[in-house]
């Protein structure tokens, strides 16, 4: 691993699913614990209905990342419909406390010159994008998930200055609709659902009409199938002058995924091996990188064994 990937920072994402508080409030209190995490955005980014079961422990759990020296921001909805969503929107822009991570377009205008962060829910497609969000106030944006390298070198070479995050681990966000359809599965509507996302706390499997695994449901929000992996490319990442990791919670042991990102980027595990404990702590999801070497999503491009490098 070069020097250069060792520049690499990982930061935690929102957990995209609904989980009880308790669990949600526990699952962070064991992040603080990981020497790896560097920075955390923490907050309901799915589902405003959600809100409630995190609400009692924000601040507790805030605290106790803070505590553990990570650096802590709070996430925007990635869809507001509502005039109660554009209020707690409004709300949270005025903060001035911590960081706030903008999700979608009405964050941003509110959050104007305050210094900010910029999520994947916010099309970012070019330099020129990047940078008018910068001279806004954003610090550092994450990428979208659907770039390819690339895209991802193009956009950073042409917005120097900025920090960058790209989409390291988990199921990939890839759609957000006003409308429910895990609840519509489950015979409710968006409505009364019941909080039945609550069933399925690492998405619900959506099949094709023929059995296969085609993507997955999470609420309103339309997920990937399988979980995305760059770990082989973290020194690509780092030469393009991505700063940022984000891994973004499953229902696995993150600390664990962390250790083996932390491995891999600082030369102590190959990244063979490292896909292969990876697979390990969460054999939920087939494992994908297809959109970042710019071919289907779901594509799997496997790390080259040691007996290839030799050869090749």
């Amino acid at each position: 691993m070069t020097a250069t990937a060792l520049k690499l920072k990982f930061t935690l994402g929102p957990v995209p699913y609904l989980w009880d508080g308790e669990e949600w409030r526990d699952f962070y209190f064991r992040i603080a614990d990981s020497a790896w995490i560097d920075a955390v955005t923490l907050g309901e980014v799915v589902c405003s209905k959600r809100t409630h079961f995190i609400q009692p422990y924000i601040d507790e759990v805030v605290a106790r990342l803070e505590q553990a020296g990570k650096q802590v921001a709070l996430a925007s909805l990635a869809m507001v419909t509502l005039e109660r969503e554009a209020e707690a929107t409004r709300r949270l822009a005025r903060s001035d406390i911590r960081l706030i991570e903008a999700n979608d377009l009405s964050a941003i205008g509110l959050l104007a010159g305050k210094p900010h962060l910029v999520g994947p829910f916010v099309n970012v497609y070019n330099g020129a994008t990047a940078r008018m969000l910068a001279a806004r106030g954003a610090s550092r944006i994450c990428l979208g998930p659907e770039l390819s390298a690339a895209s991802v070198a193009a956009i950073i070479a042409d917005a120097p200055g900025i920090d960058f995050e790209v989409f390291g681990f988990g199921r990939l966000p890839l759609a957000i609709s006003a409308r429910c359809a895990h609840a519509r599965a489950k015979g409710h509507s968006k409505d009364n659902c019941q909080f039945v996302c609550r069933e399925d706390p690492d998405g619900l499997a959506v099949d094709t009409l023929d059995g296969q695994s085609f993507l997955s449901l999470n609420g309103v929000q339309t997920m990937s199938h399988t979980c995305q992996v760059l770990l082989a490319e973290l020194p690509m990442l780092a030469q393009a002058g991505v700063t940022h990791l984000r891994l973004s919670p499953q229902r696995c042991d993150m600390n664990a995924v962390a250790t083996v990102f932390a491995d891999v980027r600082d030369g102590r595990t190959s990244a063979l091996e490292g896909e292969q404990q990876l697979a390990a702590i969460y054999p939920e999801a087939p494992f994908s990188n297809g959109f970042y070497h710019g071919v289907v999503g779901a594509d799997w491009i496997a790390a080259p064994s040691a007996d290839q490098l030799v050869t090749s």
